[in-house]
C-alpha cells in the first residue's frame, strides 16, 4: 500500500507537523510519522528510510529546525520524492533551516515549502500532488479541494464587497 513518511528530527516538531497529519486525514491519505535525528539517530533514520520505502513509501517528509539536514539525509537514501519542511528555532527563528534545507547538492533534491505551519500543510499537499499522479481518486479530491476553496474566497468577499457602479 502506498504511504506518506513524516520524519520529524525531535518530538517539539510534532506541534507544527501534526497540521501535515492532519491534512492527510482529511484526504484519507495513508502515512507514518516517526522522530529519527539526522545527527543523533543517524542509523535509525537510514535504516527506517529503505525499510518503509520497501513497505511501499512513495514520498517522504522531513521536518527539522536549527541545521536541518534531515530531508537530505533522507535523500542520501532514497530516490522517491523528499520534501523538506524547515522549523522555527534557535537564534535565526527558522531561516538557519530554510538555508541548510533549500541548499542541497547538485543530483540530491528535495523540494523545500516554507518555515513553519504553512510549510507542514503545503508538504502534505505536495505530497498529494505526487501520489496524484497514479491515482485519480486523489486527484479528484484535490480538485474539488481547490473548487471548495475558490467558492470560500467569494462567500467571503460576499459578506464585506463593495464596489462602485
Amino acid at each position: 500500500m502506498d504511504f506518506v513518511s513524516v520524519i520529524m528530527g525531535s518530538k517539539s516538531d510534532w506541534n507544527v507537523m501534526s497540521e501535515c497529519i492532519e491534512v492527510f486525514k482529511k484526504f484519507d491519505v495513508a502515512y507514518e510519522v516517526i522522530i529519527s535525528s539526522a545527527h543523533r539517530s543517524p542509523e535509525r533514520t537510514k535504516s527506517y528510510v529503505k525499510e518503509a520505502q520497501s513497505r511501499g513509501a512513495q514520498v517522504f517528509i522531513g521536518a527539522a529546525g536549527m541545521a536541518a539536514h534531515l530531508a537530505g539525509a533522507i535523500a542520501s537514501q532514497t530516490c522517491k520524492p523528499v520534501i523538506g519542511v524547515p522549523l522555527s528555532g534557535g537564534a535565526l527563528d527558522g531561516l538557519d533551516a530554510l538555508l541548510s534545507t533549500v541548499q542541497m547538492p547538485s543530483s540530491m533534491p528535495v523540494a523545500t515549502v516554507s518555515i513553519g505551519k504553512a510549510g507542514a500543510i503545503n508538504a502534505a499537499y505536495l505530497a498529494m500532488q505526487i501520489l496524484s499522479l497514479k491515482n485519480d481518486e486523489l486527484a479528484g479530491k484535490l480538485i474539488e479541494d481547490r473548487v471548495m476553496k475558490a467558492k470560500k474566497v467569494e462567500l467571503d468577499s460576499a459578506e464585506i464587497e463593495v464596489r462602485r457602479s
